[in-house]
């Protein structure tokens, strides 16, 4: 196998979790930036997102989201998310964006 057929099968088998990661490192730059409460809530969303792709898709095409059990699984992530969620759009900015 040529290197870019490793590199494609690599990624087309971890979408999932390569979009998620995006996601999350788009969040992250937010809260570099200065923007921690939109950075928290991008990240919140980010979670959300996994829990969602872990809820919908068959555990062969869910690569690396899938950790434990598929009902753990998006307990879990679903209550991060919600956590994350409630925590950054209530807390005080404190002057901040």
């Amino acid at each position: 196998m040529t290197p870019k057929e490793i590199a494609h099968k690599v990624f087309a088998g971890q979408w999932p979790i390569l979009s998620v990661g995006l996601v999350l490192l788009a969040a992250f730059g937010l809260v570099v930036a200065g923007y921690w409460r939109r950075g928290a809530l991008v990240l919140a969303i980010g979670v959300g997102i996994a829990s969602a792709l872990r809820l919908t898709m068959p555990e062969d095409r869910a690569g690396l989201l899938v950790v434990r059990s598929r009902t753990v699984d998006v307990i879990t992530t679903a209550a991060v998310s919600a956590a994350m969620f409630y925590i950054a759009w209530t807390i005080d900015p404190l002057g901040t964006s």
